[in-house]
């Protein structure tokens, strides 16, 4: 596994303000060729620092809404089952989880009723208490300023540099910072995959 670089950062960038780039546009400004482009571009997915390809659709322009954020308190210890059903729900746009276990949740709620919406859309005895604030606007400004790549081991958590190894297991790809780390986490899956069967 070779060290990501600023020109990876450089591409990322570049597709985080426009993911339908073509790679010849991409190639011209970072000062490489479009193959070579591609092939970081290929890496970069492999890597899993690159998930997919997606559209960011200008909901307001599409349906009515009142944008609002909503800050809940799940009641239970395992915010999970909440957060999936807040996905599913077609007026929220996005669920962050912080670092006390709430979920700030961005929807645009079809009417006045807040909170009759959200007892429709999940089931209200996992939610303890929830706060709303009306928002005026909303925008979504993607950016890595200041950021650096830090591939987290998949066994210790340590961070993965050039010494680190990468393996796929079941369709996954899993980075580790070393090859003991890869060997431990493969002798855990296979002990839980044979316990599953």
């Amino acid at each position: 596994m070779r060290d990501l670089d600023e020109t990876d950062m450089e591409i990322l960038q570049l597709l985080l303000s426009n993911a339908r780039r073509p790679y010849s546009e991409i190639a011209e400004t970072v000062g490489l060729s479009a193959p070579a482009v591609s092939d970081r571009v290929a890496r970069l997915e492999e890597a899993g620092v690159i998930n997919r390809f997606t559209l960011d659709v200008d909901r307001s322009q599409l349906r009515s809404g009142i944008p609002v954020l909503v800050t809940i308190e799940p009641g239970t210890d395992d915010p999970a089952a909440l957060r999936t059903s807040l996905l599913e729900t077609d007026a929220v746009e996005h669920v962050f989880t912080t670092a006390e276990a709430d979920l700030v949740v961005f929807a645009r709620v079809p009417d006045n009723d807040i909170a009759g919406w959200l007892a429709d859309a999940v089931d209200m005895d996992n939610v303890a208490d929830f706060e709303v604030e009306l928002l005026a606007t909303a925008a979504w400004s993607p950016d890595l300023g200041g950021t650096e790549f830090a591939l987290s081991c998949a066994q210790c958590g340590n961070t993965v540099d050039s010494e680190g190894t990468a393996a796929r297991i079941d369709d996954s790809l899993y980075q580790f910072c070393c090859p003991s780390c890869e060997a431990r986490f493969e002798e855990k899956y296979a002990e839980l995959q044979e316990g599953a069967d």
